[in-house]
């Protein structure tokens, strides 16, 4: 089904890796047909209840984007290109299934911003995270710029995106841009034990909390009247109905995801 990118579903867990490790996984064209086919697959598959997005071998997540593609772009289609990437890395922020990084390696430039758009990170403690798109003369345009700010704060962000600097893991998870820290070896089953933790839950309440999570940086959207209408939807549900009455008849509750 796909060109550059590896797939599994493992106990409704479906892991994305990007494979392209020669190119150090860069993002090309290539890359975002695949991510967007995959991303109708995770909408349309019921088997599936969250994700993991990682890249292939030791060095890198993603290094960044497919540079070579740059050469000899107008700006109206360098416009289109960034256009495209905010709008597959805004399918990924905004599905309604948890859809995690698991960073091991370089996350450079295209890559944080993929990174950023997942709903949460984890990374290896060989990680490296960085927008240095300023090196090229260039800024992010895949959403960087933005969700940098939301993540670690104005101040940082600027620090970060003017400098190119580069933050290793240690200081990514002090400044909040991913929750933990694991060895290499124990990356993904790492991720895989809070996705199951997650997966067990009502899987319409956590796509509510996705959604009224995601109102906090969205203009058009008044988050408190989002987060009402969730709860109100989520009242509707079979699963409000089982988790309520397993808690006062105190066992595990069982959802069904209705």
């Amino acid at each position: 089904m796909f060109t550059t990118l590896l797939t599994v579903l493992e106990n409704g867990i479906y892991i994305i890796t990007i494979n392209r490790p020669d190119k150090l996984n860069a993002l090309s064209k290539n890359v975002f047909t695949d991510l967007n086919i995959a991303l109708d697959e995770i909408n349309s598959n019921a088997e599936i209840k969250s994700v993991i997005i990682t890249g292939a071998g030791p060095k890198a997540f993603v290094a960044g984007a497919d540079i070579s593609e740059f050469n000899a772009l107008s700006k109206d289609q360098s416009m289109s290109l960034a256009k495209r990437g905010q709008d597959t890395f805004a399918r990924i922020e905004n599905s309604s299934k948890p859809i995690v990084a698991a960073v091991n390696g370089f996350a450079l430039g295209g890559g944080c911003e993929l990174a950023m758009s997942c709903h949460f990170r984890v990374a290896s403690e060989n990680a490296k995270f960085g927008q240095p798109e300023v090196n090229l003369g260039l800024i992010p345009g895949y959403g960087g710029t933005q969700r940098l700010v939301q993540l670690i704060g104005k101040g940082k962000a600027m620090e970060l995106l003017m400098s190119a600097h580069l933050i290793d893991a240690a200081e990514a998870k002090q400044l909040g841009l991913i929750n933990y820290v694991t060895t290499a070896e124990t990356l993904l089953e790492h991720t895989k034990k809070i996705l199951d933790i997650i997966n067990s839950k009502a899987p319409l309440a956590v796509a509510g909390c996705i959604k009224a999570a995601n109102a906090v940086f969205d203009e058009t959207k008044e988050g408190y009247a989002v987060e009402i209408e969730q709860f109100g939807n989520a009242f509707a549900t079979e699963d409000m109905k089982e988790g309520t009455t397993a808690f006062l008849e105190k066992r595990k509750a069982v959802f069904t995801g209705k």
